[in-house]
């Protein structure tokens, strides 16, 4: 297996989208800016969503028009339909994710529709998309836990995955959408998808620190074979339709466990990944409250804190 980790940065999309106050558009677009000036190569963008639904999400036409897209940098938006997946053509998108889950309790609530239900209204989505060589990720939540229904077993995410795959998507993202997740299930569900035939570079994983686990079960991860992690700079966002679920992996927080424990991160610098983060929090008014946020990084050969 290859020692380079892709880090997925969701922050503009996920770590932004249940803030109440209104965010500029000019902001969201230096965000993202300030992220691939970074190094990391894949940030979800926005959401093609109903603005009602996502009000904070609503400007997703005019970021895209707006964002400096650097070379070499994808650029995913998520689109739950076709009426979205029209405004992500005309916004030049290349890339999208869909989002369901691994119970229908939480995709009624979240997009009211059952899962059976949300993989039919992706199935032209994705058709489409693939005509036009994007790529696609699928997003499967609740994979270890549900705020409606509880527990939820490995086989059941593995089913929607396979599902997802059969649709299309290049990749499935398994989401702790409420933090309840911890290395032996990270462990188990991998093992379970692999032996399903799910190619351990085709999956990703979405950890949300609500319970403190988001780095252990990243190290669990990686030794089961996965490559590919979410993290949210300044370690923002939760899901709206899940309550009690706290803030996303930070991004700065999983590039000094990367960089310390041997990984490639993929050129990412952990220095501007805190300027991103210093960013976006004065931008929401508030201090950095992560954990390298707060006491920066490490040299190893001073012993003195570095990107504060």
């Amino acid at each position: 297996m290859t020692d380079i980790v892709r880090i997925y940065e969701v922050g503009p999309r996920d770590g932004l989208q249940n803030e109440a106050t209104p965010i500029p558009t000019a902001t969201k677009a230096r965000f993202i800016g300030l992220l691939a000036d970074a190094g990391l190569r894949e940030i979800e963008a926005t959401s093609f969503v109903a603005p009602s639904a996502i009000p904070q999400l609503a400007d997703a036409d005019e970021l895209m028009r707006d964002i400096p897209r650097a070379p070499g940098v994808r650029y995913p938006v998520l689109v739950p339909n076709m009426r979205g997946l029209a405004r992500a053509e005309a916004s030049d998108a290349d890339a999208i994710a869909v989002f369901t889950a691994a119970t229908d309790a939480f995709t009624s609530a979240n997009i009211g529709m059952t899962v059976d239900e949300s993989l039919a209204a992706f199935d032209p989505v994705l058709a489409r998309a693939g005509e036009l060589g994007w790529w696609r990720r699928g997003y499967v939540s609740t994979a270890f836990g549900c705020p409606y229904t509880g527990r939820v077993e490995p086989e059941r995410p593995v089913e929607v995955a396979i599902r997802l795959l059969d649709l299309g998507v290049d990749e499935v993202c398994f989401g702790d959408t409420i933090g309840v997740g911890v290395p032996g299930q990270v462990a188990a569900l991998t093992g379970m998808a692999a032996a399903a035939g799910i190619p351990l570079e085709r999956i990703a994983f979405h950890f949300h620190d609500t319970r403190g686990t988001a780095l252990a079960n990243v190290a669990a991860g990686l030794d089961a074979g996965v490559r590919c992690f979410d993290s949210s700079a300044g370690g923002t966002g939760g899901c709206p339709y899940a309550p009690g679920a706290a803030g996303n992996l930070a991004t700065e927080d999983l590039v000094y466990f990367l960089d310390a424990s041997g990984w490639d991160a993929g050129g990412v610098a952990l220095d501007r990944v805190l300027t991103a983060a210093r960013f976006i929090a004065d931008a929401l008014g508030r201090p950095l409250a992560t954990k390298v946020g707060q006491a920066g990084g490490w040299d190893a050969t001073t012993g003195s804190a570095t990107g504060r």
